[in-house]
């Protein structure tokens, strides 16, 4: 390997204060245009072309030319924060109130970014690299947009990655086959007249429907799927009330069902349908059940995982490759991508070990920046190593 597969100590500088940037000024999905704007700049500081506005806010960028013979492989991003006010008390910490990259997304875009630096060296590119700067990833599958917008035109193959404080700096995780779940969303509707809380017997209550509703759900799981297929049915929201001497006519309940085989997931949603239509005619309660999205598992291609693993050794060493023996619950719209052509999504080691239960999505999430090189790296290596070669995907 040469030294233009590895980050010198200038670039991954420069690939933090990217990253700390960026983790200063995060935006929701499909609003990233602040974050779309500075990521132009940083390409037009490598002289790499690229157009914007794609879905909105993505960037598409190009390094090399896909001649007679050769082949395109994409390496892939994500932009979007959460509505998460921070609380990590970092000096680079979220100036947008109520706005956080709790997930890692700034530290992906910092790696493209120094990925990107790296190939631009190399003036003997044995194919071409598309890189995707991703809205949306968090929430409405910002990748299913771009994919619609012909972002995968001429593209043999993709690979992507998520920084995970599961596993220690230094270790990346490949695995071929299934590695992220099914997700579905749905919202939950109970309606009824409303009425004074000292009458009840002139109203049906929704919030008693809707409490009993939530106990039944316990059982989609625990009682109506095969035990040996990972599953998680979730509330994570619940709206309706207003005022302690009303009964509330309607409440709303939003949740998330998460699974790994698919005749478990249709069970669970045939039944979640069976259950709220129950709970309509059990407490005289008019009843609504909407599926708002859903993301296909990530299915990670085995040649593509082959070449993953091997750039992971060579990144990191043997001792630093682990595999993932069992699926995550996750969802995670790079499955989009899957479902069109080959790739390998895989997670870097980004474990503080002062913050032990500051895992993604919590107010209080960081992660270890010398994971920024190593991804950086690692997507070099993908790339070279499948432009390389011969067999076709």
């Amino acid at each position: 390997m040469t030294n233009n597969y590895v980050a010198d100590p200038k670039l991954i500088e420069w690939m933090k204060d990217i990253r700390r940037t960026i983790h200063q000024y995060p935006e929701l999905a499909f609003r990233e245009f602040n974050t779309a704007a500075y990521l132009s700049r940083k390409l037009d500081e490598l002289d790499i072309p690229h157009t914007k506005g794609i879905a909105g806010t993505g960037i598409r960028a190009v390094i090399g030319k896909k001649e007679q013979g050769m082949k395109s492989v994409a390496l892939r991003a994500d932009m979007d924060a959460l509505p998460i006010t921070e609380k990590t008390g970092l000096p680079f910490s979220s100036k947008n109130n109520g706005v956080m990259h709790a997930c890692g997304h700034d530290g992906h875009m910092a790696m493209l970014l120094g990925a990107a630096a790296m190939l631009k060296k190399h003036t003997n590119l044995p194919g071409q690299v598309i890189l995707l700067f991703q809205p949306a990833e968090e929430d409405d599958g910002g990748a299913e947009k771009m994919i619609a917008e012909g972002v995968l035109e001429g593209v043999d193959g993709i690979f992507g990655g998520h920084i995970e404080r599961h596993f220690k700096v230094g270790e990346i995780s490949v695995q071929p086959g299934l590695i992220c779940a099914f997700t579905d969303e749905f919202r939950i509707t109970i309606c009824g007249p409303g009425g004074h809380a000292a009458k009840p017997h002139e109203s049906p209550d929704c919030i008693v429907a809707a409490s009993y509703l939530i106990t039944c759900i316990q059982t989609l799981v625990s009682r109506e799927t095969n035990p040996v297929y990972p599953a998680v049915v979730t509330i994570g929201k619940i709206c309706g009330g207003s005022a302690a001497n009303v009964i509330a006519d309607r409440i709303t309940l939003e949740g998330t069902i998460r699974s790994t085989h698919q005749e478990v997931r249709e069970k669970i949603i045939t039944s979640l349908k069976r259950m709220v239509k129950s709970i309509g005619e059990l407490y005289v309660t008019e009843t609504e059940l909407i599926f708002t999205s859903a993301y296909p598992p990530v299915i990670n291609n085995s040649l593509l995982a082959g070449i993953a693993q091997k750039a992971a050794v060579q990144t990191v060493g043997e001792s630093g490759v682990t595999g993932q023996p069992y699926p995550s619950l996750g969802g995670e719209d790079f499955s989009f991508f899957l479902k069109h052509i080959p790739g390998c999504f895989v997670r870097f080691g980004g474990e503080r070990e002062d913050l032990p239960h500051a895992n993604a999505h919590s107010p209080i999430f960081d992660f270890d920046e010398r994971v920024l090189p190593i991804g950086a790296e690692f997507f070099v290596r993908c790339a070279f190593l499948f432009l390389q070669q011969t067999d076709k995907t």
